[in-house]
This record gives C-alpha cells, structure tokens and sequence, in this order.
C-alpha cells in the first residue's frame, strides 16, 4: 500500500486522538520496543483495526525520512535502556511517499487485482519539498515508464464512474488520449471528455486486448466488475489486468491511486528543473540533528 509521511488528511484533533489511544495502548500492553498500531478514521473517531508488537514496513521508511532510528532505539529500550530524548519530532520542510512494488509479470495467471491482502514484494521512496513531487518520484520509481503522454484505456465499474469522472477528465487535461470501454466511454462524452469506444472481449473489433496487445495504450484504469452474485470479478476485468502487465503497461485498479499519478503528473508538468540531495540531508532538512541512540 501507499505512504504519505506526513498525513495529509488527518486533522490536528484527529492527530491527538491516534497518540492518546496509541499511548494508552502501549502502556496497557506495557511494550517495549516497536508496537505497530493500524488506525481507520471515520467521521473523525479513530478505530484499532490490530495491534501488533513487532516491526513492519513502514519502520525503514519513516526512519529514513524522520532521521530516527527507530529499530535501533527500539532495541535500546526493550534492553531496558533509556531513550535520549523524549516527545513526539514535528514534521518540517519534506513530504515522503511509500509506493509499493509488484512482481505480476513474474507470476503467469495471476490477477493484478488489489485488496486488503499484501502482494507486494517491495517498496520505493519518493521524498521532495511539496507532495505531487514526491508522488511522482515515488511512481518513478515503481513504473517501467510513466505516461507523461500517450494513450490510456479506461473501464471503469458502474459503482466507481461518478468518482472517476474528474480522474479521467485530469487525465484528458494532461493531453493523454482516452480509450474506453461502451459504459465508460459514454460516461465521458456525456461530461464532453472525448474517449475513443473499444469494444470488451468477443464483442468485437478493436477489443480492449487488442488496444493494449498494439501498444496503443501507456496506462490502464481498471476498476473491478463483479459478478451478479458478488462472489468474482469478471473475466474481461481479468483479461485486461493480465495483458497489461504482460505488456508492462502501468495497470491501476485503485481510483486512489490514479488521482494521485493524475496530480503527480500535473506537478512534474509544472517543474523545470529537479532537485538532488543526500538522503542524510534530507533528514537533517526534516527534523534538524538526527536522534542517536
């Protein structure tokens, strides 16, 4: 999954209320070391999804934009040693994003479908001064090739088209051509965004597979159809994901994901020149001193 460091949609209260029960947590489990804590936030209440005493993911990525070590410091204090400085670093200056890596093209008929289980096998960082370019260092990183222009073939779900609808449109914006499925496409020349119409599997002429099998398209919007019953997504969903990773296009079947490539495409069009620094510099622009054990 993705990671934003610092939060951007969690308000100052919201905030409190994940280190207060985050504390009493800890202090209840009378932890020492690394407690890792899953938050949702709905309606402004926060609710523990699990509790774990161990590491995860995020670990190495928030020590390295934070400059904390923090398994180090763990370790320190599950030694019974004593931290040397106490409270919580505010963020300053940087925005960082966690995006995950994938091996689909490696695993033959598997579906590149995304849900709550893990199917990632790795991470990269994207770290920068504002969050579209972080964003888009981050998707640098985990796609073979962004599509600053080109094509993009989208076919979208019924449920997700009212969401989709200004994704598409930031994608039209950007000058990147729009193939689509009939629903899709006629959601988009009804909101006066032109899509070329292709047509689903065995229903024609040019078909979604033929589009991307051509190269015609640089990226894939594709979020999931269901059958009637609820029980699996349909095989031309499938068919669409499976051919686009065997062609290593871009394939997003999160709407969340696709704003934020639309947003990070939109601040890389707006930037002249990039920036580079050390990473140690990084972290002392984000916190001042890195914290030592």
């Amino acid at each position: 999954s993705f990671a934003v460091y610092p939060p951007i949609s969690l308000t100052p209260a919201e905030r409190r209320r994940v280190v207060e029960h985050t504390t009493a947590i800890a202090l209840a489990l009378r932890a020492r070391g690394l407690l890792n804590l899953q938050f949702v936030i709905q309606d402004g209440e926060a609710f523990v999804l699990e509790v774990n005493p161990r590491a995860s993911r995020t670990v190495p990525f928030l020590s390295k934009v934070t400059g904390v070590p923090m398994v180090a410091l763990a370790t320190l204090a599950a030694l019974g040693g004593s931290l040397p400085e106490s409270g919580l670093r505010e963020p300053s200056g940087l925005h960082a994003v966690k995006a995950p890596v994938f091996s689909m093209a490696k695993l033959r008929a598997v579906d590149a479908i995304l849900g709550p289980e893990m199917k990632s096998t790795g991470e990269a960082m994207g770290v920068a001064r504002d969050l579209a370019t972080a964003q888009y260092r981050a998707f640098l990183s985990t796609m073979e090739d962004l599509p600053a222009d080109g094509a993009a073939l989208c076919s979208i779900a019924d449920a997700d088209k009212l969401e989709a609808l200004p994704i598409l449109r930031g994608l039209h914006g950007l000058g990147i051509r729009l193939f689509a499925t009939e629903g899709t496409a006629r959601l988009l020349r009804g909101a006066g965004i032109p899509a070329v119409p292709v047509a689903k599997l065995r229903e024609g002429h040019p078909s979604v597979i033929d589009v991307i099998q051509s190269g015609e398209v640089h990226l894939v919007v594709n979020t999931v159809s269901v059958s009637r019953d609820g029980a699996n997504p349909l095989r031309d969903g499938f068919e669409i994901r499976r051919a686009s990773v065997e062609r290593r296009i871009p394939c997003l079947t999160s709407l969340d994901t696709a704003g934020a490539l639309v947003e990070a495409l939109k601040g890389a069009r707006r930037r002249s020149a990039w920036s580079v620094i050390a990473l140690d510099e990084f972290a002392t622009i984000q916190s001042g001193e890195p914290v030592r054990p």
